[in-house]
């Protein structure tokens, strides 16, 4: 807003200019009346009404240009502003800065703004009407009063439903939005009448919490019209009396209305247009710390990331409730406590877990999707904010659970929309995602629009999606659950594409219900509750788990598996292939007891192991439970195998707190 400085002061002195050109009217009247009628000349007339043309020639102009200034104001706040609220909306924090930009923008060249202009320059219609009588100026300041009074409980009363209005009308815009988005979905449930439904009761709500901010203010809009015209009136009837005590002249009486007229209309328009000023308010107060949030000072070009990654202590607590205050964020739940794990170039890590044990929460951290609450990560040794969003991106390849292409041809998603990207690094990640030539079959090849109608199948989806996150080859590769959607080929193709990209140096990150994602990996950690409850060698901590291992543990080909479920009462289930003809062994999981009457930040977990390490090296066993505390089973984790009778894996509950 300090760039739009200079010309709001120019649209001040337009606007002074202005209220100086708007006496031209009363002046007019005072002289046509105390001279032209009092010595019958003609000539005078004339040469009156000529300087009254000249004038408003003059007050279309500047009124024209402080309208003109206004507009291009608007459009220079969007131009400044528009790319960093789309940012800020590309967070996905909640809110639409962009929508904010649009009312604030909006509002800055309407009425409301123009009104806030004039409002200062009252005092100089009051000062006319206090020289041509003082009686004339208080009544003059007595309306005004009123119409002040009004005009502040118009804001007292419209505040609380206009908040409400705005609410509403935010869910009612994001439940149609994912409404849209699941249309197909919706249609085959036959769930179209019952969302429709839904639908119209938010938009009711909508509207009927800006018909309660309405209502008062129509009201006391109208209030505020009729106090003018009663002023006019009561005005007219001083003029009158004081023309009879011979105390002003016939033509204050007119002057008087008029100039009463031009000191009462800011009030009147900001009164009426303070239903669309109240959402530019709002809009401002949202977009300020939004606008603060994305922008910061350029960082330094840090050399492109290797790969090492270092997390430490991380922790991402659950949003708060509304109404929360600080003490509801002792009330938070914790989607991931205190995860620490280290990763060399070249290698990679298997994330496995139940449902809701923070997998993809910990993917978004990784990616810089969303913040963490505590900890840290680093990448090379620095955190994420030392570097360009931009340019660490270009390092990052990321796969998310719920992969969405953006409207353009399938070249433009691998290529991430790069106006700079080069045909041949397209092909490439193409190619290595083993997409390519299911590409070229497709009616137009990569030329393929994917706008309105989505021309490919979940699978093929998420593998235009891998090829995207393995476009630029990063040194960095984040994919949660990428064999989801994927048969037999394509997950062959995943696991080929992840080693070559070990193999050229890149660090991969595989969240994985399916184990076939786990061939491509040499190391692993298992999550629960969002905590890690097992890290380490990938081999050695799936013989823990009763899996097979050894090279042919999760390969997506090969000999016949049989499914082992991990599954617990409330944590979901997570899948592990292993061989039909394999025996589970049962292993304890264990975990260290809290010291007494620890609170929940501070529960220690296991020691972090640095997956830095040979995927063959030996798996270090878990640490038995402190010899102080009694030890009680919880409900067993059980691996259930089809084909027998299910072993399973203990876990352990101390007397003094979780582990």
């Amino acid at each position: 807003m300090a760039a739009l400085r200079p010309g709001l002061w120019a649209a001040g002195g337009v606007s002074a200019v202005l209220s100086l050109l708007m006496l031209t009217g009363s002046i007019y009247m005072l002289q046509v009346y105390d001279r032209v009628l009092s010595s019958g000349s003609v000539p005078t007339l004339m040469v009156l009404f000529g300087l009254v043309v000249v004038l408003y020639g003059f007050m279309a102009f500047y009124d024209g240009l402080r309208q003109r200034l206004m507009s291009r104001l608007a459009l220079r706040l969007d131009a400044d502003l528009a790319a960093r609220a789309f940012r800020a909306d590309l967070r996905g924090e909640g809110g639409s800065a962009v929508r904010d930009l649009e009312a604030l923008r909006g509002a800055l060249a309407g009425p409301a703004v123009l009104a806030l202009f004039d409002l200062p320059f009252t005092l100089l219609f009051l000062a006319v009407l206090f020289a041509i009588h003082p009686l004339l100026g208080w009544l003059t300041v007595g309306g005004m009063g009123l119409a002040a009074v009004l005009a502040l409980v118009n804001r007292a009363v419209t505040a609380a439903p206009m908040g409400e209005a705005l609410a509403a009308e935010a869910g009612e815009r994001s439940f149609a939005e994912r409404a849209r988005r699941a249309a197909a979905a919706l249609g085959a449930l036959g769930m179209g009448g019952a969302v429709t439904a839904r639908w119209q009761a938010l938009h009711r709500r909508g509207l009927a919490a800006n018909q309660r901010g309405g209502e008062p203010s129509e009201t006391l809009a109208a209030a505020s019209r009729s106090l003018r015209m009663l002023l006019q009136s009561a005005l007219l009837t001083a003029g009158a009396w004081l023309v009879l005590q011979g105390a002003i002249s016939a033509g204050g009486i007119v002057a008087s209305s008029i100039l009463a007229g031009r000191a009462l209309a800011p009030v009147d328009a900001l009164i009426g247009q303070w239903k669309g000023l109240a959402r530019a308010i709002a809009a401002y107060r949202r977009l300020g710390p939004a606008l603060e949030t994305a922008a910061r000072p350029a960082p330094m070009a840090l050399p492109a990331p290797t790969g090492q990654i270092a997390v430490r202590g991380l922790s991402r607590l659950a949003p708060a409730r509304p109404g929360q205050g600080e003490r509801g964020q002792f009330e938070r739940a914790r989607l991931l406590d205190d995860v620490t794990f280290a990763l060399a170039p070249g290698e990679g890590l298997g994330i496995i877990g139940a449902s809701a044990s923070g997998k993809s929460t910990l993917a978004r951290l990784l990616v810089g999707a969303i913040l963490p609450d505590a900890g840290e990560i680093r990448f090379d040794g620095a955190t994420p904010d030392q570097w360009d969003p931009d340019r660490l991106g270009r390092h990052i390849g990321y796969l998310p659970q719920q992969v969405e292409l953006l409207p353009g041809t399938v070249r433009d998603n691998i290529a991430r929309f790069d106006p700079a990207a080069t045909d041949e690094a397209v092909i490439e990640a193409a190619r290595a995602a083993g997409v390519h030539e299911m590409i070229l079959a497709l009616p137009d090849g990569y030329a393929t629009d994917l706008g309105r109608e989505m021309p490919l199948s979940g699978g093929q989806v998420q593998r235009v999606a891998l090829a995207r996150a393995l476009y630029g080859n990063p040194s960095i590769l984040v994919l949660d659950e990428p064999n989801a959607h994927l048969d037999i080929a394509g997950e062959a193709a995943l696991t080929r594409a992840l080693l070559a990209r070990r193999a050229a140096g890149a660090s991969v990150i595989v969240i994985a219900h399916r184990a076939g994602a786990l061939a491509a990996v040499n190391h692993l950690i298992v999550l629960q509750g969002g905590r890690v409850v097992q890290q380490g060698p990938r081999d050695a901590v799936l013989q823990v788990l009763g899996a097979p291992s050894g090279p042919d543990a999760g390969a997506p080909g090969g000999r016949t598996r049989t499914p082992i479920r991990i599954s617990s009462p409330g944590m979901g289930t997570v899948g592990v292939m292993v061989p039909a003809a394999a025996e589970p062994a049962a292993a304890p999981l264990q975990a260290q007891a809290p010291a007494p009457n620890a609170p929940a930040a501070q529960m220690a977990t296991p020691a972090p192991a640095n997956l830095g390490t040979p995927a063959n090296a030996a798996a270090t066993p878990p640490p038995p439970p402190p010899a102080s505390a009694a030890v009680t089973p919880l409900p067993r984790l059980q691996l259930t195998n089809p084909a027998g009778t299910p072993p399973y894996v203990s876990l352990f509950r101390s007397n003094r707190g979780r582990a």
